[in-house]
C-alpha cells in the first residue's frame, strides 16, 4: 500500500511539474486534456483519485506516454560507475542506462592514450556519425589522413565511415560523447 501511495504522489508531482515546465496554467492543461480545471487541481493536490481515462488524457496532452507518466521511480542506484578499458586507454561513464531518444547513448570518456604514431589497425569505421565535445585537455582526432586537434570547449562531428580514433595530447582529456547504436557497439564494445 505504501508503494502505491508513493507512486500516486510521484504521478501527481510529475503532472504538475510537466505542466509548469511548459508554462501552462491549470486551465491550459485541463482544456488540452478535456477535463475541468477543478478536477485537474484536485488530481494534482491528491484530493481526487487518479483514474486511467483521465491519466491517459493528461499524458497525451503533455506529450508523454502513459508509461512515462506512471513509471515507478527506481532510484535505488543513482551512482554511475566508470568502466575502464586498459587496452585502449579509456574510462567511460554511460550517462543514460538504456538507449536514449532516437537510440542515442550519451557518455563521458577520459582518454589517457597519448597521441603519436597510429597504425591502420588503430583506426575503426562503422555506419553513422559521432559527436563529441571536449570538457578538459586536448583530443587528437585521427580522421582518415587528417590529424585534428580539438581543444577544451570545442566540439567535433564526423562521418564514422571515415577511419578514425581518438587520443589525448600531453595529458588526459575528457569528452562528452553522443553515439548512435553502431557507435556504441564499436567504441564501447557493447
Amino acid at each position: 500500500m505504501e508503494q502505491e501511495s508513493t507512486l500516486d504522489a510521484t504521478v501527481r508531482v510529475r503532472i504538475r511539474s510537466l505542466r509548469k515546465a511548459r508554462g501552462w496554467s491549470l486551465d491550459n492543461l485541463a482544456e488540452r486534456a478535456g477535463i475541468s480545471p477543478s478536477q485537474l487541481s484536485r488530481i494534482e493536490t491528491g484530493h481526487r483519485r487518479l483514474s486511467l481515462d483521465q491519466l491517459t488524457a493528461i499524458a497525451e496532452a503533455l506529450g508523454k506516454s502513459l508509461d512515462e507518466l506512471v513509471e515507478s521511480p527506481d532510484d535505488s542506484d543513482v551512482v554511475i560507475r566508470p568502466e575502464r578499458d586498459e587496452r585502449r586507454g579509456l574510462t567511460t561513464w554511460l550517462l543514460n542506462e538504456d538507449d536514449g531518444p532516437n537510440g542515442l547513448t550519451v557518455g563521458k570518456m577520459r582518454i589517457t592514450d597519448q597521441a603519436g604514431d597510429v597504425s591502420p589497425d588503430d583506426l575503426g569505421v562503422h555506419p553513422g556519425r559521432d559527436w563529441f565535445t571536449v570538457l578538459s585537455g586536448t583530443v587528437v582526432l585521427y580522421l582518415g589522413e587528417r590529424v585534428i586537434r580539438v581543444e577544451a570547449g570545442q566540439a567535433a562531428s564526423f562521418s564514422t565511415m571515415t577511419p578514425h580514433t581518438l587520443r589525448s595530447d600531453r595529458g588526459p582529456a575528457e569528452i562528452l560523447i553522443i553515439l548512435d547504436h553502431n557507435g556504441k557497439s564499436s567504441h564501447l564494445g557493447t
